[in-house]
């Protein structure tokens, strides 16, 4: 990874907006693979502004690396005030434009939100009901009798 790819993924994280579960959300999506641990899910929230269909506010979270996190929190700005069709018609590069240019090994970070954000959208119309169950409760259903272990960001990555 570049430093200024990394420097644009850093500063990004510093500023992570939307994470979260959505309780009144009108519509969720979700990508990834539980068995290896990245997962995205979305929330979209509709609104009508001038007789238009619009998103009003987008909600993410995240089991998967920083770039995953970064690129998802990019999406969810960019997606908002779109309608369903212009947002579903965005390229997975556009989502994280402003990390630039991403390294080989992190463009499935940015497949795994335009799938989530897909995932979300073509389901719109029809979801009805409470919030959906959580992203841990997706993860640990799906664990596969592998334990689901959380880090403590305060005790650090061991490599001191």
């Amino acid at each position: 990874m570049t430093d200024e790819f990394q420097r644009r993924v850093e500063e990004s994280l510093h500023k992570t907006e939307n994470m979260g579960e959505m309780s009144d959300a009108d519509a969720v999506g979700a990508s990834g693979s539980p068995g290896c641990g990245d997962m995205i899910r979305m929330w979209l929230k509709f609104k009508e502004e001038n007789g238009r269909r619009i998103i009003d506010r987008a909600t993410f979270q995240s089991f998967g690396c920083e770039t995953a996190i970064a690129a998802a929190s990019l999406a969810t700005e960019l997606v908002r005030g779109k309608t369903p069709e212009e947002a579903a018609s965005i390229p997975g590069a556009e989502l994280a434009a402003d990390l630039g240019p991403l390294p080989p090994t992190r463009i499935h970070c940015t497949q795994l939100v335009e799938d989530a954000l897909r995932s979300a959208l073509s389901g719109q119309e029809t979801r009805t009901g409470p919030a959906p169950e959580s992203l841990i409760g997706s993860l640990q259903e799906s664990r596969e009798e592998r334990p689901l272990v959380f880090l403590d960001p305060e005790a650090g990555d061991g490599a001191d």
